[in-house]
């Protein structure tokens, strides 16, 4: 447990750093035991809608994910957006809008070039002229039916789909949102914390008990929101290269280094879970078949860290070997063998892009 975690339990809260209830694993609204893994829905539903839209957000919920997960960059006039990347050419029409052809423009994002139409150039009321299409139709044709239906939400509407989902459903929605490329947008003199802290404050979030995470593959903000926030935080990890802001400042640690055993420590101080790229609890032969499992898990539960690895899909272009079914990349292979390779190493949870899936794995787990 983090040191902020613990301070506040010594003062008196309840603190639950997985479901946010009154009681551990707890469900707030219904009192029964919260399953577990807890399954967070990547981006959405984004397996079966163009990802970071409400429609995908809400279908996520519907399919049982106890956690919707909006990525967040800023717009020219600082609100916040979900989007994966501020360069939106992949996930939204703007590269068919001739009213937007000047604003393409190339910029260096997390030290590398990259031409395209960026949410920073453009305001809210312009963003939200804008629809989302499917950013992989090659292997999610199905999707692609869905394009330019939805158009690109802000965070508060996504909280407010999560609060009008959990009256519906009659269980809890949490909201796990990440921030996007925090040092670029410092940079710019668009920081996106401020702005998390402000919302999650305004609508009563900012407390133990909310069922809110806050994410970054960065440190230095999330050391920073340690000090404002009183919801757990989850440091983000790669199976290869280092968190930006160390690039900048020169620190010679990578990820590598932070889910090394001392590593996890650290971030133990500042964080309370610990999300890896999955392939850094189960690695892969170069044939794409798993290996061995990795001390990973254990070493963060010592160090009192809850693990939630990234990210599982039902296609076979994203499976382990052992699980195609194909040599088609669109087609869907044994994602539930997949599924249980994780959860035999004991993580606490998993984003996965098909939330139905992770569902039911679950329950054959039980």
């Amino acid at each position: 447990m983090g040191k902020r975690l613990a301070a506040l339990a010594l003062s008196g809260f309840a603190l639950v750093a997985l479901v946010g209830s009154a009681t551990a694993d707890q469900d707030s609204r219904g009192g029964g035991e919260q399953a577990k893994p807890l399954i967070f829905g990547h981006r959405g539903a984004s397996g079966y809608r163009p990802e970071h839209t409400l429609a995908s957000y809400e279908l996520a919920a519907r399919m049982g994910a106890d956690y919707i997960e909006p990525d967040l960059v800023s717009t020219k006039d600082g609100v916040l957006v979900a989007r994966h990347e501020n360069e939106i050419s992949g996930t939204t029409d703007v590269a068919s809008r001739p009213e937007f052809f000047g604003r393409k423009t190339t910029k260096t994002i997390d030290g590398s070039p990259l031409t395209g139409w960026f949410t920073e150039d453009f305001t809210l009321a312009e963003l939200k002229t804008l629809r989302a299409v499917e950013r992989i139709p090659e292997l999610r044709q199905r999707n692609t039916i869905y394009n330019k239906r939805f158009d690109v939400p802000t965070f508060q509407e996504v909280i407010d789909l999560s609060k009008r989902l959990s009256w519906e459903l009659k269980r809890d929605i949490g909201i796990a949102p990440e921030t996007k490329h925090p040092t670029y947008f410092q940079s710019i003199g668009k920081p996106l914390e401020p702005a998390v802290v402000r919302t999650l404050d305004r609508n009563g979030l900012n407390k133990p008990q909310a069922k809110v995470v806050v994410q970054s593959f960065e440190v230095s903000n999330l050391i920073s929101l340690n000090r404002e926030l009183r919801v757990p935080l989850v440091q983000l990890t790669s199976a290869s290269g280092a968190p930006y802001d160390f690039i900048v400042k020169g620190d010679k640690r990578t990820y590598a280094d932070i889910v090394s055993p001392a590593g996890l420590r650290d971030v133990a101080k500042y964080a309370d879970w610990l999300g890896p790229e999955k392939s850094q609890i189960i690695p892969r032969d170069p044939a794409g078949f798993l290996k061995t499992p990795t001390s990973l898990v254990g070493d963060a539960h010592k160090a009192g860290l809850k693990v939630v690895p990234y990210t599982f899909r039902n296609e076979n272009n994203f499976l382990p070997a052992d699980f195609r079914s194909s040599a088609v990349a669109a087609e869907y292979g044994n994602a539930f063998g997949e599924f249980e390779k994780f959860f035999a190493t004991g993580v606490d949870g998993v984003f996965t892009d098909n939330p139905d899936t992770g569902v039911e794995a679950r329950k054959a787990k039980r």
